[in-house]
Formats: structure tokens, C-alpha cells, sequence
């Protein structure tokens, strides 16, 4: 590999930016920054040995587990910090400054909060009031618990959903026909007391167990679950759940009643149902959620065309209950119309009692969907309010924040909950600073469950249903986003649809896993399609770009700069060798087989003695036949002086036998492992047997661009034994060219592309083996 020289190490940075003005025009424009390095070329035998000490980090395990335990006033202080964020901010909360905004935010948080706990409940199966109950207990903990400042939890469409659809498939109306007493020709009643209150227990145990899942990852630290979730998959996900939930609300906007489905083909099933009954339609009930439709996507559309005029939105979804519930009572629309309505409303809060436990094993799949949702939907839109503005959010306290939610509230009768999407908007667009202003909605909960919940029986469910259906038009604009990644990314469309597809066809929990298992596909599948190149080197700078996509890019003769964008493991380890040998067109099997057989051919010549006897071998480089003669008439043609003259023509007697080239015009193989963060045992193996065929050719491999960490990866693997060594690693690929060219004087040329020669060519001469690598932007060199 050639010897490094000691002499005195000289380097140097300079960076210059003056100011010229240009003849004629008086502009003034600043000269590109030059940067100089002058260094003998470094190999990692030299680095580790002379320029690198590790340092001293001889800590014991023991050590290093008291100093994680021990325990101070500091660290108890900080972590009650971290526990509690309350008392980040709580204790300095500027009063004049954020009561205000806080206090307006609230109450218009508020008043969305309580129209969208009563409809959300449908969605979870349950009466309305237990979205009531899921719209105070929760808003009022996170309070304490959460980091962000401007999202608002509570009852949530896509997570409702998924509640109700477990709820449904444990308690189907199947279960709850009974005969009548006084009756015994009389059809099966539809108990629907037992049903809602077997459902009630059913959604209480799952979001127990949701909240155990949530409060266990994040004291586990792992709040990053949540990246497994790529947003087109979240995308197609909520998408797919906005058309279960607009298929499931059809029987309430028409007055219809059908059967709720679940699980695969449930969409289908409950549009086939709908239709069925479409003659059954209540008038009286589709006038008043087409008028409630209309009305609410009027206020949307206004909110939002002049959000910056309004000093707060204008609260169409209270303004949908209040009207709908008066017009309900003062019409009588429940007795004379037969239109549903939500009815009774206990007054108060129910006292706190243990879930059903016995129904946890059945649960607990759909929990952890429902949890990993819950948190993805939540951290993402924590995140996106943080950055707007300018704090942060710790992703395992939200985990910690959300899974206590959902565990203690889940004694007073909740179900799961996360943030809402519109509702965070109300409260961070109407001025909310902290989360004082969830605190004043809740309240505002809290106020309609104790005093006045009764009010609310009249309101009929078709307009809850509109409210609804207006709610998730945001969600539909998703369909925009596959135009949009069609021309960005095929791989994370493909992610989108199979995402959307999936959950409608198979239900949100299949579908849901349906989605993250094909996300983790098309990462291995990336990761075994990686893109690979051959480098060449751009004239007058540092740079090696793929020859094949630059024009400037060129080869240097004899060297060949392997590189590919993907880690080497044992999922890819092959694909990296057949592409390597592939791209470099040297195949050392094949060497090695054409090194065999004019072996034989020779031995055979000389054994029989014919001095006739021709070997010819085609150079495919250059497409040049070269004659190859054996030893006795190579001595004879020497003697006669007709050596050079051999190649002139052939007799009818001579034999002519072509054989393959057994040496290959490359001698050099540089692997580009910069992209490359790790490697493992198989994928060690694989390039190690790739270094000792090639070696076996006579062609050398190095390696160029590891990091420090995969250096210790690969010291670890005992990668560096037998005929692999440090010295055959280089910190650049750069390195790399100049010694592949020392250790070969006879191709130190400049790179084969015509532009390419104009720069300075590597010289060879002097006898001290010093190799010095002179770099500069403007005109990169090497001379010794």
C-alpha cells in the first residue's frame, strides 16, 4: 500500500472573503472562500496509531449504575419538573399578558367541545353523555401532565370510531333480543339499556388498558413509536377512518336503522344495509341534517375566509345544537316525526368504579392500535404548534400525559382520547397561551353534565351527525395528496393507498396493520434496491460524482470507485456483491477460470512441443487479439529475431487456439462507504470473502469514507485479519486514488476523459516513497 512519510505535517485553513469592484459597473461581490489542506496521505493504520487517542473512559458498570441512582435534591427537583410541567410555567404565568387570551380561548374551545363530545359518542357506541364525561376528566389531567400548550384533547372521530367498532364487535344487538314477558307470539325487543351498558364496560376496559400501554411506553422511554408511523401512512389512515365514519353516520342523517357492522367489508356492508332501507327514509330527519349541513359549512367556509377580522370563529356547531334542540322540543319532532333523538341525559357525574377486568384479554390487540394512534395524532400536532411557536415538546411525557388521561379516567366511565385537530385550531387561533384554556372548556363541560345536561334530550342525532360529517371535510382534502406525492415519491403513495385501501376494505385495526407492515416492507425494500454508481473524478476539485450521470465526472485508468447508498447487512449482502462486480466489470471467478484454462493450454503446448502453437488472447477493452506463444517458440522466434513479427501472418500448419484475458486491466477497487451507518457479522463475511478473490486476481480492495462508528463496528466484527488490515482503509475516497495510484506507477495518469487531463497528474518520481495529498478547491493535486 506504500509507506506514509514521517516527515513535519503541515496544514492549513484559509478562508478569505474580500470585496472587488467591477471595471465599468462599480458592483461590489464577494470572493468564494478557498480552502487549503496540504497533508500526507492518511491510511486508518496511521490514523488510529499517530493521529487519533481515544479517550480514557474506564468507568465500571457498577459506576456507572450508581451514578444513574443517585438520588439529590437537584435531580428529585428536576424530575418532578419533568412529571409535572405545570410547575414549569404555572408559578411565573404572566397574568395581565395571558388571562385574557386564555379565558376567551377557553370558552370558544369550549363551546366546540360540548356539541362534538355528544356527537363523538355515537361514533364510540355509547350514549351521549359518556362523550361528556370523555370531554371534562381528561382536558382536566392533561392540564397537569402535558407539554403542549395549544392542543386540545378529548373525544376524537378516528379514535371513537375504533372504539365503537370493538365495542360493536363484543356487543352486537345479537346478544341483546328478548322476548317480552306478557307475549309469546311476539317477536325478540332489542334490549337496548343492557346493549349501551355492556358497551359502556366494554369501551371503559379498552381504555384502561390503552392508558396502561401509553403509561408504560413512556416510562420506558419510547416515544419514538411514533416514527413507524410515516405520515402517508397517517394520512391514508385518517382518510380511510373519515369514510367509515361518514358510512356509519348515513342511518343518522337519513332516520334509517340498520345494523352496526364491524370488522372486514364493514363499509360495505353498512352501505348495502343503508340502501336497503332507503324507502324507509324519515323526511322530516333528512330535511333537518341537510339544513344542518348547509349551515355548518357556510360558518366554516366564513371562519375561514375572515379568520383575521373575526376576533373569534363563529361557534356553528353550539349554534347547530341550540336551534336544533328548540325546533326538536317546540315541534315535537321525537313524537309526532319519529325523529331520534338523543334522550335521556343523566344530571351529574357518576361515581368512580373498577372496570371489568374479565374482558381485558380480548382487548388487547385493539388497545394497542388505539394507543399508538392516539399518541402519533397527538405528538404530531404538539409538534407542529411547538415549532410555530418556538418551544418544546417531550415525547415520552406525552405518552406519560395521554396514558394517565385515559387510565384514570377510564374509573369515571370515559373512553379513549387524544387530540382534536379542529378543536386545537379554535384554541390556538382565538388566542390560547397555556393550557389554562383547555382547563376553562372542560369547566365549561363540567358546567352542562352538573346543571343543565337535561336541556340537551330533545336534540335530535341527525344533527349531530351533520356535525360530524362537516367536521371531517378537512380530512377528505387528504385525496389532494396523491397527485402530490405521484410526482414526489411512488414509495410513500404507494404507503398512502395501501394505507387507505386497507382500512376501508378491512377495517381500521387490519387495516392499520396491515399499512405499518407494508411501511417496513418498502424499507427493506429500499434498503435491498439501493442506487449504485462508479465514481470518477471531477477535474479541479475534491469531488466524485457517478461518471455515468456527469459529464465531468471521469475515471482514473486501472481504478474503479464502487459506490452505493445503503448499509451493508445480511438482508442486502449479496445484492451489494453482484452489483460491485457487476459495475466494476471484473469478475474474479471469471479470472480465475480463464487463469485455469491457459494454464492447461500451456502445459499442454509444452508437453506436446509444438512450436506452431498459437495462444491468442482478446483484450475486450480494446478489442485487440494478442498471441501468446509458448516457451520454446517464443525462444525461437528470439533467435531468429522474429519476435516482433509474429502477429504477421499465419500457415496452414500453425494452430491457433483464443482464450479469455487472464489479467485484468483494473487493479484497483475503491469502495465508497460513506453512506454506509452499519454493518453486521453476515454482511463482514461477504465483503471480507469479495477482498481475498479479488486479491487472489491480483486486483487490490480498499476501503474508503467509514465512519468512526462503523470502524468500531468492524473492529469489533474482527474484520481487520488475515488479508484485511487498517491500512487498507482510507478516510477519503480522495486518499483512496492516490495511494491505489502510487502502489501502481505505470497507470499514475490522469483520468482517461479528455477534460479530465488537464489536471496535474501524480508523479512518480524520487525514491523516499513520500505520498503527499495537496487539496484545494480551486485546483486539487497530488505530488509527492
Amino acid at each position: 500500500m506504500g509507506e506514509i512519510s514521517n516527515s513535519t505535517e503541515t496544514e492549513a485553513v484559509a478562508a478569505s472573503a474580500m470585496q472587488q469592484e467591477e471595471a465599468g459597473a462599480g458592483e461590489e461581490a464577494e470572493s468564494q472562500p478557498l480552502y487549503r489542506i496540504e497533508r500526507p496521505v492518511y491510511d486508518e493504520a496511521f490514523i488510529s496509531s499517530q493521529l487519533l487517542n481515544r479517550k480514557d473512559n474506564s468507568t465500571t458498570l457498577g459506576q456507572r449504575l450508581a451514578q444513574q441512582l443517585r438520588c439529590s435534591s437537584k435531580r428529585a427537583k428536576a424530575a418532578a419538573l419533568t412529571f409535572l410541567p405545570i410547575l414549569t410555567w404555572l408559578p411565573s404565568y404572566p397574568v395581565k399578558q395571558y388571562l385574557f387570551s386564555d379565558v376567551v380561548s377557553g370558552l370558544s374551545t369550549g363551546v366546540v367541545q360540548l356539541p362534538q363530545g355528544l356527537a363523538y359518542a355515537m361514533l364510540a357506541a355509547v350514549p351521549p353523555v359518556y362523550g361528556l364525561y370523555s370531554s371534562f376528566y381528561p382536558v382536566l389531567l392533561y392540564t397537569f401532565f402535558g407539554t403542549s400548550r395549544h392542543i386540545s384533547v378529548g373525544t376524537f372521530a378516528v379514535i371513537s370510531l375504533m372504539i365503537g367498532a370493538v365495542a360493536v364487535r363484543e356487543a352486537p344487538d345479537s346478544m341483546f333480543y328478548v322476548l317480552p314477558a306478557n307475549g309469546s307470539n311476539v317477536s325478540a325487543v332489542l334490549d337496548v339499556e343492557a346493549r349501551d351498558a355492556r358497551r359502556v364496560q366494554v369501551a371503559v376496559v379498552l381504555t384502561t388498558l390503552v392508558g396502561i400501554i401509553q403509561l408504560a411506553l413512556g416510562l420506558l422511554r419510547f416515544g419514538f413509536v411514533a416514527i413507524y408511523l410515516t405520515e402517508p401512512l397517517v394520512r391514508g389512515f385518517t382518510t380511510a377512518a373519515a369514510v367509515h365514519v361518514v358510512v356509519s353516520q348515513l342511518k343518522y342523517l337519513l332516520g334509517v336503522k340498520t345494523q352496526r357492522f364491524s370488522g372486514p367489508l364493514s363499509a360495505i356492508y353498512s352501505v348495502t344495509a343503508v340502501l336497503s332501507h332507503i324507502a324507509s327514509t324519515n323526511v322530516p330527519t333528512v330535511i333537518m341534517g341537510l339544513v344542518c349541513i348547509v349551515f355548518l359549512y357556510a360558518v366554516k367556509d366564513l371562519n375561514e375566509r375572515f379568520k383575521k377580522k373575526l376576533p373569534i370563529p363563529i361557534p356553528g356547531e353550539i349554534i347547530v345544537v341550540i336551534v336544533s334542540t328548540g325546533v326538536s322540543y317546540g315541534l315535537s319532532l321525537s313524537e309526532v316525526y319519529k325523529v331520534e333523538v338523543v334522550g335521556k341525559i343523566p344530571t351529574g357525574l357518576l361515581p368512580p368504579a373498577a372496570p371489568e377486568f374479565s374482558l381485558l384479554p380480548s382487548l388487547v390487540t385493539d388497545s394497542f392500535a388505539v394507543a399508538i394512534v392516539g399518541f402519533s395524532m397527538g405528538i404530531s400536532l404538539a409538534k407542529t404548534f411547538a415549532l410555530k411557536h418556538g418551544y418544546s415538546v417531550d415525547g415520552n411525557q406525552e405518552l406519560i400525559a395521554l396514558g394517565l388521561c385515559n387510565f384514570i379516567s377510564s374509573f369515571f366511565q370515559t373512553f379513549a382520547i387524544t387530540c382534536s385537530m379542529s378543536r386545537s385550531l379554535v384554541q390556538e387561533s382565538t388566542g390560547g397561551k397555556t393550557q389554562i384554556a383547555g382547563l376553562l372548556a372542560s369547566l365549561m363541560v363540567l358546567l352542562v353534565v352538573v346543571a343543565i345536561g337535561f336541556v340537551f334530550r330533545p336534540l335530535p342525532q341527525t344533527a349531530l351527525a351533520a356535525i360530524i360529517m362537516v367536521n371531517l371535510l378537512g380530512m377528505f382534502k387528504q385525496f389532494a395528496d396523491i397527485p402530490a406525492l405521484w410526482r414526489t415519491s411512488k414509495i410513500e403513495l404507494a404507503i398512502w393507498l395501501v394505507a387507505f385501501v386497507a382500512s376501508v376494505l378491512l377495517g381500521l385495526d387490519y387495516g392499520l396493520l396491515v399499512a405499518i407492515s407494508f411501511a417496513i416492507l418498502s424499507v427493506i425494500y429500499r434498503t435491498q434496491s439501493p442506487k449504485s454508481a462508479i465514481l470518477g473524478h471531477v477535474p479541479g476539485t475534491g469531488l466524485y460524482c457517478d461518471v455515468d450521470e456527469y459529464e465531468e465526472a471521469a475515471e482514473y485508468e486501472g481504478i474503479k470507485i464502487f459506490y452505493s447508498n445503503a448499509s451493508v447487512y445480511f438482508v442486502n449482502s449479496d445484492l451489494y456483491v453482484s452489483a460491485l462486480k457487476q459495475k466494476t466489470g471484473v469478475d474474479p471467478e471469471a479470472l480465475q477460470a480463464a487463469r485455469k484454462t491457459q494454464k492447461k493450454v500451456m502445459e499442454k503446448a509444452k508437453s506436446t512441443k509444438n512450436p506452431s502453437l498459437k495462444l491468442c488472447g482478446t483484450d475486450k477493452q480494446q478489442e485487440v487479439s494478442h498471441e501468446v506463444l509458448s516457451y520454446e517458440a517464443a525462444a525461437e522466434a528470439h533467435r531468429n529475431g522474429q519476435l516482433g513479427e509474429s502477429g504477421g501472418g499465419r500457415s496452414h500448419s500453425e494452430e491457433a487456439v483464443f482464450l479469455e484475458p487472464a489479467v485484468s486491466a483494473v487493479h484497483s477497487i475503491i469502495l465508497d462507504w460513506t453512506p454506509c451507518s452499519f454493518i453486521d457479522s453476515v454482511g463482514a463475511k461477504a465483503i471480507k470473502q469479495v477482498i481475498k478473490e479479488y486479491r487472489a486476481v491480483d486486483v487490490q480492495v480498499v476501503l474508503a469514507g467509514c465512519s468512526r462508528s462503523l470502524l468500531c463496528e468492524l473492529d469489533t466484527l474482527q474484520f481487520f485479519s488475515g488479508v484485511v488490515s487498517t491500512s487498507m482503509v482510507f478516510p477519503t475516497i480522495h486518499d483512496a486514488v492516490l495511494r491505489c495510484l502510487r502502489s501502481n506507477p505505470r497507470t499514475a495518469t490522469a483520468p482517461t476523459d479528455e477534460a479530465a487531463r488537464r489536471e496535474p497528474a501524480l508523479s512518480t518520481e524520487g525514491s523516499s516513497g513520500d505520498l503527499t495529498r495537496k487539496a484545494d478547491v480551486g485546483a486539487p493535486s497530488a505530488e509527492p
